[in-house]
């Protein structure tokens, strides 16, 4: 990407600031290379402090000479947002959206602006270890492209999607996908803490486990149930709690709560 590139963030958020972090730790772009927009002024200047870089409480000034401007607000401030920018646009800016649900056609459409890049990063973003699955509309150049990849590789992996809805399947996967492996952390660190080890013990315990077995498979590439059937004795302990897990429908479960987070993500979709 050409360092002198100016890439604009519409919001700051825990989002917006990730991308920012990621983009100067790579240094992809120096500091004075990128603007926030934020209507706080407390954020601003935490912006201003803590990156060092420039900030706005004006959205059209942001856009002015952006050759890149990221939408990383929240949904319903989406609404009111395209509006106050539909037609100050330049025609060469490419737009990058992370706002969740938000269509490329809606944006396009309420932008009134053609180049447009909708992406969905998740929260592991903000310590480089990401997942971004994205798509562009078809008026995105070439080196549009390169420049969306360089961006978000910042944040830890991409993926380009052809079709613009397996972006709404990627958000049920990897987006809220962080949320679900919470959740099994915290009932494992509990597990733990009720037979006598400390919280502490029991949160070393079940990080490292979670870390070490996602390496093994990615070091292995092999089918997670030959990895399963290799740790499973006939009989053994952890065929027993196997055995419990799959009584209580885990397995389900997990494929139920994906499922209802796509249909809830294509629902948020819905909005102009």
């Amino acid at each position: 990407m050409q360092s002198d590139i100016q890439i604009a963030f519409i919001g700051s958020g825990t989002m917006g600031e990730a991308m920012i972090s990621g983009l100067l730790a790579n240094k992809v772009v120096t500091a004075d290379r990128i603007i926030a927009s934020d209507p706080i002024e407390s954020r601003r200047l935490y912006m201003q402090q803590t990156y060092a870089v420039r900030t706005t409480s004006d959205n059209t000034e942001a856009f002015q000479g952006t050759a890149i401007a990221v939408l990383s607000v929240k949904p319903q401030v989406l609404t009111a947002l395209m509006p106050t920018l539909r037609g100050k646009i330049a025609s060469n800016t490419l737009v990058m959206s992370i706002v969740a649900g938000a269509s490329i056609p809606s944006l396009s459409q309420g932008l009134n602006h053609a180049a447009i890049v909708r992406a969905m990063p998740n929260t592991p973003a903000q310590v480089g270890m990401g997942m971004t699955v994205w798509s562009a509309s078809p008026e995105v150049t070439e080196v549009q492209h390169s420049y969306t990849k360089t961006i978000l590789q910042a944040l830890g992996e991409e993926m380009a999607v052809s079709h613009e809805q397996d972006i709404d399947r990627a958000t049920a996967v990897s987006g809220a996908g962080p949320g679900f492996v919470f959740l099994l952390i915290e009932a494992a660190i509990d597990a733990g803490v009720q037979m006598g080890f400390t919280r502490a013990q029991a949160q070393t315990l079940t990080l490292q486990t979670i870390a070490g077995s996602v390496e093994l498979m990615r070091q292995t590439n092999e089918h997670p149930t030959l990895l399963r059937n290799r740790v499973t004795s006939p009989g053994g302990a952890t065929a027993v709690g196997l055995y419990q897990l799959e009584k209580a429908g885990m397995r389900t479960a997990i494929c139920d709560a994906v499922f209802a987070t796509f249909e809830r993500t294509q629902k948020l979709g819905n909005f102009n």
